[in-house]
């Protein structure tokens, strides 16, 4: 299996108003395909929209839409369909950061508020995208999760808690459907250069981790849905997180986190944030 072409191929991106989702949006553009575009920030959707060569109506869907509210996603994946076709690929990609702060001081709410985003919003995606998906010959279905979907990081338990559902969800998905034409991915993007964190306590602490250009993983993400390499980690601190989650007993690699930020660093010299 894998994907020969992408030309004339409906893919979806989640959360494209910014970031790792503009960039999805950029390349795919770039090798032919056609975009279902959503995101909660309509001025982050409308440059999105300015950055791409050809946003007509033919080949360009985009709707304002609350990835964590499920009749919001149905809609949008009807209309999408109305003005594109059915999906062939759909990257749940949207996603929020946590509180950061101690996992035994976070509230039931701030758990609430992340995970109505990183991992029902990535539930919903997939729920309501999932017929067309079956009603098309070339299809995959792309999660999007984290390095810190693979090592549990001090300050980050909400984060944490959302991208590894996703993972487990994911992982779920690629055995149910690994004998149907479905292909299923799982992104664990290490730091990339988004703006994940702006305006948050993490933001000046986080300059050095999130340096990777979004569009590198963008690249890396249709190289492995043209080759159907199940799970891509890339990214600053993606491989020692994937070779630590691996190869580490979790005491240790605990230990060695926290011995981390007690000194003011960790993944990649930088306070731990994604």
């Amino acid at each position: 299996m894998g994907f020969k072409s992408f030309t004339d191929k409906v893919v979806v991106v989640t959360g494209a108003g910014s970031g790792m989702g503009r960039a999805y949006a950029q390349e795919f553009e770039k090798v032919g395909a056609k975009l279902a575009l959503c995101d909660i920030d309509q001025a982050g959707l409308d440059e999105t929209m300015t950055t791409l060569a050809r946003p007509s109506a033919d080949r360009v869907f985009a709707a304002t839409v609350d990835v964590a509210d499920e009749e919001a996603m149905r809609d949008f994946a009807d209309a999408s369909r109305g003005a594109l076709g059915n999906a062939n690929i759909v990257i749940n990609n949207a996603g929020i950061a946590g509180g950061m702060v101690p996992g035994a001081e976070m509230s039931v709410k701030d758990h609430e508020r992340v995970f109505a985003v990183n991992y029902y919003g990535v539930v919903h995606g997939t729920l309501v995208f999932m017929p067309q998906l079956e009603a098309v010959a070339d299809a995959a279905l792309v999660n999007v999760s984290s390095i810190f979907g693979m090592i549990g990081a001090p300050g980050n338990a909400d984060y944490c808690a959302t991208k590894f559902a996703v993972r487990g969800y994911t992982e779920v998905l690629m055995a149910e459907l690994s004998k149907s034409h479905i292909q299923v991915h799982l992104v664990h993007p290490g730091g990339i250069d988004t703006n994940i964190v702006k305006g948050t306590t993490a933001e000046e602490d986080a300059k050095d981790l999130l340096v990777t250009p979004p569009n590198d993983i963008a690249e890396k993400v249709i190289d492995g849905i043209r080759k159907n390499k199940r799970r891509i980690v890339y990214g600053k601190a993606s491989r020692p997180a994937q070779f630590v989650s691996h190869f580490m007993p979790v005491g240790v690699v605990a230990r060695m986190l926290q011995r981390g930020v007690d000194r003011g660093v960790s993944l990649g010299g930088a306070k731990s944030t994604d």
